[in-house]
């Protein structure tokens, strides 16, 4: 096989590949039925045309008729005043014009027949054409719900173009957000272990944090005992907090030596 006559085979296949994608049969079956109402059209002008020949030479016999019936009323009145040559003309004529409704008579049994013929052809391809639309559309129909439902189920499979479009999207969201999730815990390890500084102030190490919770603590119970001496009037000595220094007892006990000394 030649190069030129694989390309063209080449070509063609795939030619018949695209027209086929492209093919509606829905089309296809209303492009068929429109040119079978215009065959049936034209067949129907034939018979309009045929009959129409028909009638016309009914009308052309008729007047031949009524001239030759004339013709032989002229020669029997001639031959009746002894003009035997008129009469002789007039059947002459009337001889020629029955030659000519013998022709009209032939060609009016013939466009008869033909116009059977034709009439015949078109009540049939009428029938043909009406059983052709009844098919036509249950196909159309059968074709439009077998449609829907493939669409449908490709939808529900996820395989159609636009539902595979719709998940490839989710699923970049999905990576996005899960992407943006990670870096973000890996920020706040990074910021909350320090190898990080943060430019706000806001982030703090372990020891720091703890510092300022005891602080914290410390204030509160200071501000705790203040608000009881308020209360008891201030004979309650204030409450020593956890790791201060206490102050020792000797001063109030060296007072009670002295006062019993002196008694």
């Amino acid at each position: 096989m030649g190069i030129l006559q694989r390309m063209s085979m080449i070509f063609r296949a795939k030619a018949d590949k695209a027209l086929d994608r492209a093919e509606d049969p829905r089309e296809t079956l209303d492009y068929s039925y429109k040119k079978q109402l215009e065959l049936l059209q034209k067949v129907r002008r034939g018979v309009a045309d045929v009959a129409t020949s028909r009638k016309r030479i009914e009308v052309q016999m008729t007047q031949l008729q009524s001239q030759s019936g004339k013709l032989q009323e002229q020669a029997q009145k001639a031959l009746s005043l002894g003009r035997e040559d008129l009469a002789r003309e007039a059947l002459t004529r009337r001889s020629g014009l029955q030659n000519q409704i013998t022709d009209l008579e032939t060609q009016h049994s013939s466009l008869q027949g033909e116009e059977e013929k034709l009439t015949l052809a078109a009540q049939r391809l009428q029938a043909k054409v009406e059983s052709f639309r009844t098919k036509k559309e249950t196909i159309k129909a059968s074709y439009t719900a077998a449609e829907a439902q493939t669409r449908i189920g490709e939808a529900f499979s996820g395989i159609s173009e636009e539902m595979s479009d719709v998940g490839m999207a989710v699923q970049r969201a999905e990576d996005k957000t899960a992407n943006m999730q990670a870096r973000a815990g890996a920020i706040d390890e990074l910021l909350a272990s320090g190898a990080l500084d943060d430019p706000t102030g806001t982030s703090k190490d372990d020891i720091t944090l703890e510092l300022d919770r005891l602080a914290s603590t410390s204030d509160v119970e200071l501000e705790l005992s203040r608000m009881k001496q308020g209360i008891t009037g201030g004979t309650e000595p204030p409450k020593q907090l956890e790791g201060q220094g206490a102050e020792p007892a000797a001063e109030p006990q060296a007072q009670r030596q002295r006062e019993e000394g002196q008694l």
